[in-house]
Parts: C-alpha cells; structure tokens; sequence
C-alpha cells in the first residue's frame, strides 16, 4: 500500500510570494492563500516558504484575525 503525499492536496504557485516585497495584515485575500478553508495555517513544506517567510505570514495571520478581517 502506497502513501499518499499530502502535499498534492494543497499544491500552491510556486511564484505566490513573488513581486510581494511585504506581507501585510491588511491584504486579507493574499493571506487568505495561506490558509485552508477551516482557517488553519499552512505549513512550510507545503507553501514552500522560507522560515522567515513563513513567520512574517504567522504574524500577519493572526493580527488580521484580532482586527477582524479574517476568520
């Protein structure tokens, strides 16, 4: 029996982040990229993001929820 690889499910634009100099928490339609439908916060491994990256996504996600604009 095969394993299947998670990362088929949820495969992103590679060029996402591209012409993105900073991720706001005020551009709620590009976090919502980062996100699944029941508003969890995609990992690295599927994103393809780099750790620093990956953490200024963090931030802007979860002040973008305290604000209101997204769920």
């Amino acid at each position: 029996m095969r394993r299947r690889d998670k990362r088929d499910e949820y495969k992103r634009d590679p060029d996402l982040l591209k012409g993105v100099d900073k991720i706001d928490y005020k551009d709620a339609e590009l976090l919502k990229k980062f996100m699944t439908d029941r508003g969890k916060i995609l990992g690295r491994r599927l994103l393809g993001t780099t750790a620093q990256q990956q953490r200024q996504i963090k931030r802007a996600i979860r002040r973008a929820r305290v604000v209101g604009l997204i769920r």
